[in-house]
């Protein structure tokens, strides 16, 4: 079974605001008198399963898994300097939020990089750990997918990285 826009039942997705899906199926629903082309998209780790039209997938910002190319670009983020902002928590907070539900592998390891905190570094605040694992996780899970290793090789090439940075 084949969709219009390129992903075909099996396909490895991305949904902005929920991270990496696979497409188990493409299925035809009337809703109000109009019959509608719709993907299944389930979320394994959530226990989730969307369904987005066929017509709405690129509003929706669906996309395809990142090349490696683009990982690599995110995982060099990783390495780079943490860029904090002396702005307010919930002004940052917002931002950070933004970054991780625009979906792109690099905005999500600018979040990991810039709440990333090493062995002697102060704690992190409740929020500010959950922005970080909501983002690490994330990343995690399109390296994972990416690669085709899993979630707990991916979670230890990032935890490296993290700390040669």
């Amino acid at each position: 079974m084949t969709g219009q826009p390129g992903f075909n039942q099996g396909d490895y997705v991305v949904y902005p605001t929920h991270g990496v899906g696979k497409i188990t199926g493409i299925e035809t629903q009337e809703i109000a008198g109009q019959k509608l082309k719709l993907f299944v998209i389930e979320f394994e780790k959530e226990k989730m399963i969307l369904r987005v039209p066929v017509s709405k997938v690129e509003v929706a910002g669906l996309r395809r898994l990142s090349t490696r190319k683009i990982m690599e670009t995110a995982l060099a983020t990783l390495k780079g300097r943490s860029r904090v902002k002396r702005t307010m928590w919930s002004r940052r907070a917002q931002e950070y939020e933004a970054k991780i539900n625009s979906g792109d592998p690099v905005s999500i390891a600018e979040v990991v990089r810039d709440l990333h905190r090493n062995a002697g570094q102060p704690d992190q605040s409740y929020s500010e750990r959950q922005i970080y694992q909501a983002a690490l996780d994330r990343l995690v899970r399109e390296l994972a997918a990416v690669e085709k290793i899993d979630e707990d090789a991916a979670t230890q090439k990032l935890e490296k990285l993290l700390a040669a940075a």
